[in-house]
């Protein structure tokens, strides 16, 4: 089993298996095996050694994955949250950021219901 950033990468194919690492996608992935030279329809267990560091090398040197991309995000929020602006008001309060409606749905970012009574007559 191959481990590439921290993250060991399952027996599929080269393009699939390094969307299991943080911050890779699907174009990136295919965009990494074209530099490598590796077919991304060959499974993991396939590759050499040599094809693994190859991999290891491009990703550590050209993208910000795993813990890295995790912090970066992480102070951006807390940016956004610092300087008040409007987007950082919503992630303090756990509201939908980007504009969605919040009278229905937006279960997500609110959680479980809260009931509030009814008025009395």
């Amino acid at each position: 089993m191959a481990r590439i950033a921290g993250v060991d990468l399952p027996n599929k194919h080269v393009n699939i298996a390094l969307t299991y690492i943080y911050g890779i996608g699907r174009s990136s992935a295919d965009a990494i095996c074209e530099r490598a030279k590796i077919d991304p329809n060959r499974k993991m267990n396939d590759l050499s050694q040599e094809e693994v560091n190859e991999l290891r090398q491009i990703i550590e040197n050209e993208y910000k994955v795993e813990g890295r991309l995790r912090t970066e995000v992480a102070l951006n929020i807390k940016r956004l949250m610092d300087i008040g602006c409007y987007r950082g008001l919503r992630h303090r309060k756990g509201l939908p950021v980007r504009g969605q409606r919040t009278r229905t749905n937006a279960r997500t970012r609110k959680g479980k219901r809260k009931t509030v009574a009814g008025k009395k007559k």
